[in-house]
């Protein structure tokens, strides 16, 4: 009895070992799928990163060029309108009798 037990235990120890390098070998290609599913992912999320942030430039490039061309204007008008002291009685003064 004692050859049959020793022969199963063997077997039992085998196939255990086997049933581990399986689960491992199973383990490491869920893995491996799942990053490169990930790395898809981020690769998409990258690009669509790249395409804001070259838009958000051509935005801050398009307002500061603007900046530029209507600064005097606008500084003449701003001028302007601050030099031009026009005085006038308030249209709510009431003149107390």
């Amino acid at each position: 009895m004692r050859g049959k037990e020793k022969g199963k235990a063997r077997r039992l120890k085998q196939a255990k070992e086997e049933a581990q390098m399986e689960v491992e070998q199973y383990r490491r290609e869920r893995e491996q799928e799942f990053q490169s599913k990930q790395q898809a992912a981020m690769g998409s999320q990258g690009n669509l990163s790249a395409e804001v942030e070259q838009a958000t430039r051509r935005q801050v490039q398009g307002m500061q060029s603007s900046q530029q061309r209507n600064r005097e204007r606008v500084l003449a008008q701003l001028l302007g309108m601050v030099c031009d002291v026009r005085p006038q009685v308030h249209p709510n003064y009431r003149i107390a009798a």
